[in-house]
């Protein structure tokens, strides 16, 4: 079972609020304006500003490589990208991966897309791909996240104290994980 693990199926994955599916190039739009938005930025820690050009090559070959997922969040209500979802690191061996999730900004924020996103793209790890382990981090300064993961059933696990320096504060990141057998 642990070498047929992977996510070379790109599916797409539907909910009541959003769809999730893959990345296109047609999304560039929404993922540049989505990580140059302040709170955005903010909360995923992210630094560096991007360019449109490796941008577009990013979301152009995610299809490409069967260690990682990255899925567009659409809202089903409008059809607009509001955001992207991604399982990467896959460790075969030990049937884990990583997740992150980043929404637009506050136009996407509060409306139940990212905790819908999280369970949908959760039940597809566990449920179809066949992983035991899904892991994140999450900073101190983003209780709402931390506060959807939570919910949806993810446990702390651990503090890296001092993780990110952050206009000129150090703020430390939680390790948080969950296994098939937490799924609520």
């Amino acid at each position: 079972m642990t070498a047929a693990l992977s996510f070379a199926d790109k599916p797409t994955l539907s909910g009541e609020l959003v769809e999730l599916r893959p990345v296109t190039v047609e999304d560039v739009p929404g993922l540049i304006e989505l990580l140059n938005e302040p709170e955005g930025t903010r909360l995923t820690g992210t630094h560096s500003d991007i360019d449109p050009d490796l941008a577009e090559q990013w979301y152009a070959t995610r299809a490409d490589h069967d260690d990682r997922l990255d899925l567009a969040v659409i809202e089903r209500a409008t059809g607009t990208y509001v955001g992207e979802v991604v399982l990467n690191g896959l460790d075969t061996d030990n049937r884990s991966c990583g997740f992150r999730i980043c929404l637009i900004g506050p136009r996407a924020f509060g409306r139940g897309f990212g905790t819908e996103a999280t369970r949908l793209v959760l039940a597809h790890a566990f449920d179809t791909v066949g992983l035991n382990r899904v892991e994140l981090e999450v900073y101190d300064f983003n209780p709402r996240a931390r506060h959807v993961y939570e919910k949806v059933g993810f446990v702390h696990e651990g503090t890296k104290r001092q993780a990110l320096l952050w206009d000129g504060e150090w703020i430390d990141a939680h390790t948080m994980a969950m296994l098939a057998s937490d799924r609520t």
